[in-house]
């Protein structure tokens, strides 16, 4: 079904464009198509390999952002236990603002991935929605909020995202679900979301990791059963493989990510998606 040589390649893809704004269905479902592989979206060992490789990296995410988790859990503790979210409590604030964004979003997945994996089941539509993929990401950066001066923002990272409204963590949070539809990038979306809302480049890339690991290490654990049961028969070792270069490229790739947006924008990963859209929907049409 996958070859060890397949999981390899498929796993560092998955674990570098997880993180990346480039969607990592979107280059899981194009790349077979490139190399001529007999892998389809809808191959059921293909769909239980990537559940694989998403739980790899929501792992490595949980463990990068170890401490943060920490101080969130301690945060929601306190308010359970008080029954209300202090002012002054910011861990308490950022624990509920991912509580409300990751359940719309986990909602709608389990509503519409069935049908919308189905309805864009083809490498043509993964690679026209690439190009929609980095249009999105350009419209980010132009219609953001002027970038944050000193002062707008006060606290470190997580004090400063725990700043955002209901409202806006609800509508960021849910802008996950547009990543069923494989070349739309979930980090991509979530990130944009954050710089719509004002935060900075540095503090909406971390906004769109701490969103991102649980709906993802959620989706994992639905479909993990499925791997160790008949539908993994064949397919357990490659899988292991592959969640493993997935979770070495993730680490590396979120650390590159969390210095780049220090400096830098959305931008080059636009550019990257549209240029890598056209060119393949180019040549799936030849």
């Amino acid at each position: 079904m996958i070859s060890y040589f397949q999981a390899i390649i498929l796993g560092l893809l998955q674990g570098v464009a997880e993180p990346f704004p480039i969607s990592s269905l979107g280059q899981s479902v194009v790349l077979p198509k490139v190399l001529g592989w007999n892998i389809q979206q809808n191959d059921d060992f293909f769909v239980t390999f990537l559940v694989a490789t998403h739980f790899a990296t929501a792992l490595v995410l949980l463990w990068i952002f170890r401490a943060d988790w920490a101080r969130i859990a301690r945060g929601m503790g306190r308010s359970l236990r008080d029954r209300e979210i202090r002012p002054d409590d910011g861990d308490a604030r950022l624990g509920w603002l991912l509580v409300v964004g990751t359940i719309p979003a986990g909602v709608l997945g389990l509503l519409l991935e069935h049908s919308l994996r189905h309805l864009f089941a083809s490498a043509q539509s993964a690679a026209f929605f690439l190009i929609v993929n980095g249009l999105l990401l350009f419209a980010f950066e132009r219609l953001r909020r002027r970038p944050p001066a000193p002062g707008d923002w006060e606290g470190d990272g997580d004090e400063r995202i725990a700043q955002t409204s209901w409202r806006q963590g609800v509508a960021v949070g849910t802008a996950q679900a547009f990543a069923l539809i494989p070349g739309i990038s979930r980090s991509g979306v979530t990130m944009g979301g954050g710089l719509l809302v004002g935060l900075s480049n540095e503090d909406a890339a971390r906004y769109g990791f701490l969103l991102a690991t649980p709906i993802i290490g959620a989706a994992a654990l639905l479909k993990l059963p499925d791997l160790f049961g008949s539908a993994g028969d064949g397919l357990r070792g490659p899988a292991a493989v592959g969640a493993v270069c997935a979770a070495g490229a993730s680490y590396l790739a979120v650390r590159f990510l969390l210095k780049y947006f220090q400096t830098s924008r959305l931008t080059p990963f636009a550019v990257f998606c549209v240029v890598e859209g056209v060119v393949l929907s180019i040549a799936f049409a030849l």
